[in-house]
């Protein structure tokens, strides 16, 4: 049989301050994603000549939004 026991201190406003960076983290990440979400909307609904006219063919839509995130 074994025991293991933990005494583990947390200072006071420790776990506050890291759930509040982790909320404030998530939001973030929420507000860039629903960005992209919208702009994909938005190139999806126009014409093929509308999307010509960006240079834009309608499957490169994707890599359009998220070319940021390419090595390329």
């Amino acid at each position: 049989m074994s025991t293991n026991t933990t005494n583990v201190g947390i200072a006071h406003g420790y776990g506050w301050t890291h759930f509040t960076a982790w909320l404030s983290r998530a939001f973030n990440a929420y507000v860039a994603r629903r960005a992209r979400t919208d702009q994909l909307q938005a190139l999806e609904a126009l014409s093929d000549a509308e999307l010509a006219h960006l240079g834009i063919r309608r499957d490169q839509i994707v890599q359009y939004v998220f070319r940021d995130l390419y090595w390329a």
